[in-house]
């Protein structure tokens, strides 16, 4: 079988499981699968699809893929099978994005342990950046499609053959004739029920096999059942199932769960897709150079930091480095939410995942792995994709009882209605076993979080814990942090005072010109004003000299004047020996032999859409609150800059925790928006946290949603979808429990024939898969805040 090399993530198993699972030895917990887990338990194959737990030595979480579930009762199963090895200190599995994270101790068991125990079950159990995922999907996705137009080209067929028998009247088809209309139609069932029902079968068959219960152990009763009094009419029509044959309700009923059961695939690939989208952003290869200046092709998984790397235009950086040569645009908009391409040339910093769009470019590699920003994001991803909010644990632990109870009322209906006729008895039992439907229950939650979280990601705005969706619908409060928040880490140059005869624009260019040899971020703030300002004549400087935390010093002479150099000292007031006039401001001072020169001042530079973004929140009937851990001056320029009028300056960290808890014992819902650099406690006091800017740790545990980007819009983008989710998660509880109300009931009392009920069925799942969709659109990122009504009125 040809298969086109598919892209890798972080690192993939160098042996991935095979796509092409038909043959035995392919099978789960077949002898060359439990071959191929052992494998993975070589310490150096971890790191592909596991990282260390922070918090204990030698523990272990792995994030899995699961083949082979189809519903919360698959969940729960695997959960339990997972936690029934010793060594597995957690196991959480997702029904609605189908996948497990397992945390595990390296000191009692291995991967094949506990992989081998999925299978053991009756699952695929691979890892989540396996190779080879994306072709077995194509392949379970192709299969489907085959097995749907099967039974949609046998069920055209067997209703031709039907439709005779329901408009005759009585003596137009004489017995011949009716026995051959059933015998064409048992025909044109057999590869139905032979080829189209194999998945149900094979799925219940292993329910039974493991004495346990799901959601295709009904569905494939009432197939079986179906397909057995309707053959049974057909080989004996004097018999007690003679009077009437139903295979034009069993491939209809057929065909209707097939074509919900593809779409629902389609729209769970599409809403969960941000994850694999991500994940398979990496390249298997590089060009790297060699020790004579040639490159070489090597996997990336050979790279070390220090190595070179050439980057084609169209290739995507495998790792995070500096470029060496070349100036390039890059699309960094699945990392840091930034939809435009962005200017990177010598000196600025790549990170892994972004594309290279331009030209070639040479960079040499920092970090690699685990250690990189889009590693950091996986981990996030895969962490959100497998939480599990209350109200889809609370469905999760209803699915099983409630299919015991399918059973039973299908059971207390064929008994009640055998005196009737024991056709139509057990054609009652086969509706209400096919009617209900929990799987549309257990979708209702995570089918809505996941498409919400795949958004906000494709916004630059990561989800930690699926949950917060919850608590961030409720908040009522906001308390930002200023520096790196509202403001941007960068400084701006304001007023600007000279020495008499002392142009402002010839002393921004002698600063300038010093400020080029230092990083603090005042000279980087005076290098950027001066780029483009008027100046009299270019300068130069030579001698220079920094005194960190102080200033620098050096000679700066002028190139058209050519007069002698010029002594300057560019720093703070002692540095420079000058007095500051208002020591409550940001200043920068330059001084020469004759003393003071110049001074400048400088302010925090706000976000871009900071004001949009707090009237948004505040129209909404949201009220911001800024705690600042600078002087009370500078956070009432801040705050009266956005519009926010409580405001507090020089606090502390347990300032803002005491301001925090008093809100919450006030009764109010909080959401806190911090750096993450010094608001730790704060961010894990607060019903909801967000952790923004660039110098955020990504791994941090506190925050709730980590924003990647620069646009603080995204925290009203964040509360107005959590309302929308919130608002999508009750319609699809309300549905799913107001359908199955109605449904079933009335399939006990045989209102409602085995098509109409396979109907039923599939078209609830589909609905609220749909539903949730509703959440994914409009997801490209935004670059000024939600409007002032998308958030009001949606209490």
């Amino acid at each position: 079988m040809s298969i086109a090399s598919p892209a890798v993530a972080v690192a993939a198993p160098p042996v991935p499981i095979n796509p092409d699972d038909s043959s035995p030895a392919q099978a789960p917990g077949s002898e060359a699968a439990v071959e191929r887990l052992r494998l993975l338990d070589d310490p150096q194959e971890w790191s592909a699809f596991s990282r260390p737990d922070v918090k204990r030595a030698n523990y272990w979480e792995s994030n899995i893929l699961i083949e082979g579930m189809h519903c919360a009762a698959c969940a729960l199963t695997l959960e339990d099978a997972l936690l029934g090895v010793p060594g597995v200190v957690t196991a959480d599995v997702s029904a609605g994005s189908h996948r497990a994270r397992v945390v595990w101790s390296a000191d009692a068991v291995r991967p094949s342990d506990w992989m081998g125990a999925v299978q053991a079950a009756g699952y695929r159990a691979v890892p989540a950046n396996d190779a080879f995922a994306r072709e077995r999907r194509k392949t379970e996705a192709r299969k489907a499609l085959w097995r749907l137009l099967v039974a949609g080209l046998c069920m055209m067929q067997v209703m031709m053959y039907a439709y005779p028998a329901y408009v005759a009247e009585p003596g137009d088809l004489t017995a011949e004739m009716e026995q051959l209309l059933r015998w064409a139609s048992w025909v044109l069932t057999l590869p139905v029920v032979l080829f189209s029902c194999g998945p149900f079968f094979g799925s219940a068959m292993r329910d039974v096999l493991h004495r346990r219960i799901s959601m295709d152990l009904p569905v494939a009763l009432g197939m079986l059942i179906t397909f057995a009094v309707s053959t049974a009419g057909t080989f004996e029509p004097l018999g007690i199932f003679g009077r009437e044959v139903y295979f034009d309700s069993l491939t209809m009923f057929v065909f209707f769960l097939l074509s919900g059961r593809w779409l629902e695939l389609r729209l769970r690939d599409r809403t969960a897709g941000a994850l694999e989208v991500l994940m398979n952003r990496l390249p298997d290869s590089v060009a790297r150079r060699a020790g004579d200046g040639t490159y070489e092709r090597v996997p990336v998984r050979r790279l070390v930091a220090g190595d070179v790397m050439r980057i084609l235009p169209g290739e995507t950086f495998p790792a995070d480095g500096v470029v060496l040569q070349g100036e390039t645009t890059v699309d960094e908009a699945l990392l840091t939410g930034e939809s435009r391409p962005v200017a990177r040339g010598v000196g600025a910093a790549v990170i892994a995942g972004s594309h290279n769009l331009s030209t070639v470019v040479q960079v040499r590699v920092e970090r690699l792995g685990h250690q990189t920003r889009f590693a950091q994001i996986v981990a996030l991803m895969e962490s959100a994709s497998t939480t599990k909010p209350p109200i889809a644990r609370l469905a999760d632990r209803i699915a099983k009882p409630f299919l015991l109870a399918v059973l039973l009322a299908a059971g207390l209906a064929a008994a009640f209605w055998w005196g009737r006729g024991p056709g139509h008895a057990l054609m009652v039992a086969v509706a209400v076993l096919v009617v209900t439907c929990p799987c549309a229950l257990s979708l209702a939650t995570p089918a809505a979080m996941l498409a919400a979280a795949g958004t906000l990601a494709r916004r630059g705005v990561l989800v930690r814990r699926l949950e917060a969706f919850e608590a961030l619908a409720a908040i009522d409060t906001v308390v930002f942090d200023k520096t790196g928040t509202l403001t941007r880490d960068a400084m701006v140059l304001g007023d600007v005072q000279t020495r008499a005869g002392v142009a402002p624009e010839q002393a921004l260019a002698m600063a300038a010109t010093l400020a080029h040899y230092s990083l603090h971020p005042v000279s980087r703030a005076l290098v950027l004003a001066a780029v483009g300002a008027a100046s009299s004549a270019p300068w130069q400087a030579e001698g220079v000299r920094e005194l960190a935390g102080a200033g620098v010093s050096g000679r700066v002479r002028s190139d058209s004047a050519g007069g002698a150099p010029i002594e300057l000292r560019l720093g703070s007031a002692d540095f420079c020996g000058v007095e500051i006039a208002r020591p409550d401001t940001l200043q920068a001072c330059l001084s020469d032999a004759q003393g003071w020169l110049a001074t400048f001042e400088f302010h925090e530079d706000l976000r871009s859409d900071a004001i949009a973004t707090v009237a948004a929140l505040q129209g909404a009937g949201i009220a911001v609150h800024l705690l600042s851990g600078d002087s009370l001056s500078a956070a009432a320029r801040v705050a009266a800059q956005v519009g926010i009028t409580a405001f507090k300056g020089a606090c502390s960290p347990q300032d803002k925790l005491d301001f925090l808890r008093s809100a919450q014992q006030q009764g109010h819902r909080v959401a806190v928006v911090g750096d993450g650099l010094n608001d730790g406690p704060v961010l894990a006091g607060a019903h909801v946290s967000f952790a923004f800017g660039q110098a955020v740790p990504l791994a941090q545990a506190q925050a709730d949603f980590i924003v990647l980007g620069d646009q603080i819009g995204a925290v009203a983008q964040a509360l107005s979808l959590a309302r929308r989710t919130l608002r999508v998660v009750r319609q699809n509880l309300w549905w799913a429990a107001g359908y199955n109300a109605v449904c079933v009931p009335l399939a006990m009392v045989g209102w409602m024939p085995a098509w109409l009920a396979g109907l039923g069925m599939g078209m609830s799942s589909l609905l609220v898969v749909l539903n949730a969709l509703r959440l994914s659109y409009g997801a490209k990122p935004a670059k000024t805040p939600l409007p002032c009504h998308d958030l009001a009125g949606v209490q």
